[in-house]
């Protein structure tokens, strides 16, 4: 089990070092473009050690730091596997004015855009060569972030197209001429959605929200608030002992059959796993 914690941990560690790595040349691009500055200096984390800790008393704590009865952005990082979004979840039950933000529907509604303008123009199909930085300015002005009947939205109206994000994520967001362009779509857009995003936090937060925005500092850097927090373990061991015993379940829950013996199922799963 120990040998196979420890391969779990050092796949977290270097998936995370590579999507640091694509996310920092994104950044990079955004701020030759100008979309993002050059000078910032690195804001500060304040360290949360969840070794021990429920995840209720991970919120508690954060929540302890935070302006009384006011709305604010609260930034959370750290590596896979720490807890940032089951944190933003307790967040969520704890304060009933709490919301998560995502940049997720920001690349699919770009993606969309990207998509829309290959069919207006001819093309076969999504062709990569139309992510200059003309289109994405041009279509990024085609998202506004709105409040409609009392929530918040993002209204993507060009080309064509005039709907709320909310009528169509479960449905035209996520067809495949979509959902297969989005990591070339976000490649070549962080600048972009990173500037929609601080807009869109900052007037949530402005409306009385407490916002929790989790993700990488990469990007996150140029989200503006005093609430940072980097989630983390004092002993990184124990995200691969997580991640080993949550992939032994999995295996031996999908072998165990009924009223077979759990113990040699998950014996059996740990033997496959560590070869």
């Amino acid at each position: 089990f120990m040998e196979l914690a420890a391969r779990e941990l050092d796949g977290i560690i270097v998936r995370d070092a590579e999507d640091s790595e694509k996310l920092a040349a994104g950044v990079t691009e955004a701020i030759q473009k100008g979309l993002l500055p050059g000078d910032l200096d690195p804001p500060h984390y304040e360290q949360i050690d969840g070794l021990g800790k429920t995840a209720d008393e991970v919120a508690s704590k954060i929540i302890a730091k935070l302006p009384k009865g006011n709305g604010c952005v609260v930034v959370l990082v750290g590596l896979s596997g720490t807890g940032k979004g089951t944190t933003a979840d307790k967040f969520k039950e704890r304060l009933k004015n709490a919301m998560s933000w995502s940049n997720g529907n920001c690349f699919r509604s770009l993606t969309l855009l990207a998509v829309t303008h290959c069919m207006a123009k001819g093309f076969a199909g999504f062709d990569a060569a139309c992510l200059t930085p003309e289109n994405l300015a041009a279509w990024s002005k085609m998202m506004q972030f709105v409040g409609v009947n009392g929530k918040f939205d993002i209204r993507i109206n060009g080309l064509g197209i005039d709907v709320l994000v909310s009528e169509i994520e479960n449905t035209l967001l996520k067809e495949p001429n979509v959902s297969r362009n989005i990591p070339a779509v976000a490649e070549k857009s962080q600048g972009e959605v990173v500037r929609f995003a601080s807009k869109a936090v900052k007037k949530m937060s402005e409306a009385g929200a407490v916002v929790i925005i989790e993700g990488r500092e990469q990007t996150l850097d140029f989200i503006s608030s005093p609430h940072r927090f980097c989630l983390m373990l004092s002993d990184n061991s124990v995200l691969g002992k997580r991640r080993a015993a949550q992939r032994i379940a999995a295996v031996a829950a999908s072998r165990l059959a009924e009223g077979g013996d759990v113990l040699e199922a998950i014996h059996a799963a740990l033997s496959e796993l560590a070869t």
